[in-house]
């Protein structure tokens, strides 16, 4: 049973797999091939309306439980219990809940503590409405040979790839990755290249600062692409007490690498100077491009593959008033390659890029969503849009700026219109930060009389 049950999960992989390439050797696009902020191409795909939303939240001390928790919304307006909390998992303690990232089968998910280094590895097949944690990975530095703060969770074929943000030398910005298997076990590990070790990439521009942050691929250009931020001594300080501190603004990673994926070896190391965050990739057969977007310097850059095959990055456009640095963070490129969308931290406003020309992307439509905006998550359509507030324990703002919401708009393609608001302070929940999608479809299941027994959580 054990053999079928791997025979099983390797055909799903396999046919996943071989859909996201059928669909580039056609030059198919559709809405359905979109986002959930650009997960993997190798994962399996919602078609239609998601069932649930699932939170990675960040515990406050002295709210509720004070823990770090997963919980579950319904977001199907077909449900009894849509706009509703439905669930919710703590995991015991505060790890600063940051990312997570669903398996290439969508069974499990995996959600990291970057201040704890915990992985947490939560059951989303078994009950989509009602998650149960599978597995804790307590020895993710002892494994990786000392990376801290795992934070992009990223799916491959049968296994998932962990980006992390620092190290236990110095908890600094040098650091890398590492894959597991599906199940949460260790396979290896893979340090970001570094001007003393460029492990044979060319380095165009000052420096090879081996910072780590997202991570994403494009399997039919056999690329890997990694950005950079900060070290676990910044991204655990106060955020006012970080930004007075020069020695501490010097602390951020300016580098993009490219990456061979089939064998993992880095390429070519690009300088973004400004913390480059986010890396979404297009989807199109023909789009040989991904955008990032750096924090500090409030730039959008192109990674692109020139018409003599080589990979090139450069500037090609402003977020807001870079001269105020409103802190882009979370972006988001829509599923017909047409739309960038961006979040500013600072002035809690959502934007919307024109990128049907991607050397030249403008914004054509801006809403602020609260105080504070960090996370956007877009429907498979394109149609609905859900965001988040959380950024960091220590980087949220305070008093009556912070605001700690899970929003969901519906997108008409002009502008966007508010359907609900959960007030994650109100129901004593913490800090709602990363967003994952569950549907009953992507099981062959449906709701059943479990669902119907799901009530709000007060």
């Amino acid at each position: 049973m054990k053999i079928m049950a791997k025979q099983a999960k390797w055909m799903q992989s396999t046919i996943a797999f071989l859909c996201v390439t059928l669909a580039s050797v056609i030059g198919f696009q559709s809405t359905v091939m979109a986002d959930e902020t650009c997960m993997s191409p190798y994962m399996a795909k919602i078609i239609g309306q998601e069932d649930y939303v699932y939170v990675w939240t960040l515990g406050v001390e002295g709210m509720g439980d004070a823990q770090d928790k997963l919980v579950t919304v319904s977001v199907n307006p077909e449900s009894n219990n849509y706009g509703k909390v439905v669930n919710v998992l703590s995991v015991g303690g505060r790890n600063e809940a940051h990312h997570s990232g669903l398996t290439d089968d969508r069974r499990y998910l995996f959600a990291g503590g970057i201040d704890s280094n915990k992985i947490f590895i939560f059951d989303v097949y078994t009950n989509p409405g009602k998650p149960t944690l599978h597995k804790v990975i307590t020895d993710f530095v002892e494994k990786t040979g000392g990376m801290v703060g795992p934070h992009t969770m990223y799916a491959m074929p049968g296994r998932i790839m962990v980006s992390a943000l620092s190290n236990n030398v110095d908890h600094g910005g040098r650091t890398g990755m590492s894959e597991w298997t599906n199940e949460g076990d260790f396979i290896t590990a893979y340090w970001n290249p570094t001007d003393e070790d460029l492990r044979g990439a060319e380095k165009v521009g000052n420096s090879a600062d081996g910072y780590g942050y997202d991570v994403r691929v494009l399997p039919r250009r056999n690329i890997m692409l990694t950005s950079s931020f900060t070290g676990w001594s910044n991204y655990m300080m106060d955020f006012g007490k970080m930004l007075s501190d020069p020695e501490a603004m010097k602390r951020f990673g300016n580098t993009v690498v490219v990456w061979d994926l089939h064998t993992r070896k880095p390429k070519k190391i690009f300088e973004v100077p400004g913390a480059p965050l986010e890396i979404r990739c297009a989807w199109g057969a023909n789009n040989n491009y991904c955008f990032t977007t750096t924090a500090l310097t409030s730039q959008i850059w192109l990674i692109y593959e020139d018409e003599a095959g080589e990979w090139q990055a450069k500037s090609v456009g402003d977020i807001g008033d870079p001269s105020k640095v409103p802190l882009p963070v979370d972006i988001s490129i829509t599923a017909d390659d047409q739309g960038l969308w961006v979040q500013t931290f600072l002035d809690g406003k959502t934007r919307f890029f024109d990128i049907s020309d991607p050397h030249n992307p403008k914004q054509t439509y801006e809403k602020e969503i609260a105080t504070q905006v960090n996370m956007i998550s877009q429907s498979w359509d394109g149609k609905r849009a859900y965001f988040t507030s959380s950024l960091l324990g220590n980087w949220d703002k305070t008093g009556d700026s912070d605001e700690q919401y899970f929003k969901l708009f519906t997108w008409n393609g002009k502008k966007l219109a508010h359907e609900f608001t959960i007030d994650f302070y109100k129901l004593k929940l913490g800090r709602a930060h990363q967003m994952r999608f569950g549907a009953y479809s992507l099981y062959s299941q449906t709701p059943n009389s479990t669902d119907s027994m799901l009530s709000q959580v007060e």
